[in-house]
């Protein structure tokens, strides 16, 4: 054991989460691909969960090289990533593969894999923040040196997502607003944004209402009038979560027993969450919403224990914005919320989804693996 903690560094706390949710996730989603499997794969219900293995296998290794770099070298890259992610963007936008009637992803050639480039992008803006943030303390309440700088790549970044994908874009708004606020950025400036993208998000809604087949628009008015007052028919998928949801009780009808899943669009992603307490019941639904609670605890501790601002902001940051994420699939799957498509964090099948989540967590491990040489370094000169 001594030996293998010369190689995991960092909060062990966060390492013990991200293993129980990779644990998690395999018998979860070997459980909810049956269908799927029949539908695709001529009933090869092993191919779904290999391919899911791989790729939490591939995400655990990418975090475990990501904490072992030191979190300063971040600051450089921010700058980088940021500048792919607008191009990328703004491709997938206008040529992107379209699901569901909205461009999100670009097909990688070769090894036919669909890369979400808003993933690339949320890690982009809170990296980027973090820096300036770090960077502009002395001068953090001058609007046009500090505040300026921060709010336009966070604006841009927000308006490209948001025509194919609302709910990441309010993820990565509402995160960006938080760190600044954190960073003590002045709350005028704050709320000021705040009620001018209010305004700007309504006006281009009635834009693209305008465009012929409306966009995404549609879509999104037909979420929520279902989620406030649809019929049955209208709001079938939170209907079969809360089915699942009933049918799972206290203690669960067992792994590999739900039946909701046959009838649960993508039981395996939006809706793993309403699968999983059917099967570990209420109990099992609690436990995974305290995994990620506690994982947020976790990131503000490693914020508070780091001697330097940019690794403080980053670890808020990145644990923020999992978290959120996280709490929404939660909500959706319970009916707090109306449909959003997000993925549950480490538990949600899919790919580059996966792995940017695990670069996230390997930078937090990375802020954590600096405070505590840091102090073992403080500890060594005392004695």
């Amino acid at each position: 054991m001594a030996k293998f903690s010369q190689y995991i560094k960092g909060d062990k706390v966060v390492w013990m989460i991200v293993v129980l949710l990779s644990i998690f996730s395999i018998l979860a989603v070997y459980s909810s691909t049956g269908t799927l499997a029949f539908r695709y794969q001529d009933g090869n219900t092993e191919y779904y969960i290999v391919k899911h293995v791989f790729t939490l296998l591939l995400g655990l290794f990418f975090m475990y090289v990501v904490h072992n770099i030191k979190y300063s070298y971040f600051s450089r890259l921010s700058q980088l990533l940021l500048y792919i992610s607008v191009p990328l963007l703004l491709f997938t936008l206008f040529k992107g593969t379209s699901i569901n009637e909205a461009s999100r992803w670009i097909t990688i050639p070769v090894i036919n894999i669909n890369f979400q480039s808003s993933d690339l992008a949320k890690l982009a803006i809170i990296l980027y923040l973090a820096r300036l943030l770090a960077l502009k303390q002395g001068e953090i309440k001058d609007f046009k040196q500090s505040f300026l700088p921060m709010i336009i790549p966070v604006a841009l970044i927000t308006l490209l997502i948001l025509p194919a994908n609302l709910s990441t874009a309010l993820l990565i708004f509402g995160t960006s607003m938080i760190l600044m606020y954190v960073g003590r950025v002045s709350f005028k400036y704050i709320g000021y944004t705040f009620i001018i993208v209010v305004v700007l998000m309504g006006l281009l809604i009635l834009i693209l209402m305008q465009m012929p087949g409306g966009g995404r628009v549609e879509t999104w008015k037909a979420r929520i009038e279902n989620f406030s007052g649809g019929s049955d028919e209208d709001n079938y998928q939170a209907e079969q979560a809360k089915i699942a949801i009933a049918n799972g009780g206290v203690f669960g009808k067992a792994p590999g027993n739900s039946t909701q899943r046959n009838f649960l669009p993508h039981p395996y992603s939006d809706f793993i969450y309403a699968v999983s307490i059917e099967e570990y019941g209420l109990f099992g639904g609690i436990f995974i919403l305290l995994l990620y609670l506690i994982l947020l605890y976790r990131g503000v501790n490693i914020a508070m224990r780091s001697p330097g601002t940019f690794g403080a902001f980053l670890s808020i940051g990145l644990s923020f914005i999992l978290v959120f994420q996280a709490l929404s699939n939660m909500a959706v799957a319970v009916n707090i919320f109306p449909v959003t498509g997000q993925p549950l964090p480490l538990v949600s099948m899919g790919g580059t989804s996966i792995w940017f989540t695990s670069i996230s967590l390997g930078i937090i491990l990375s802020v954590s693996r600096g405070n505590d040489e840091q102090k073992q370094g403080g500890n060594n000169e005392r004695t």
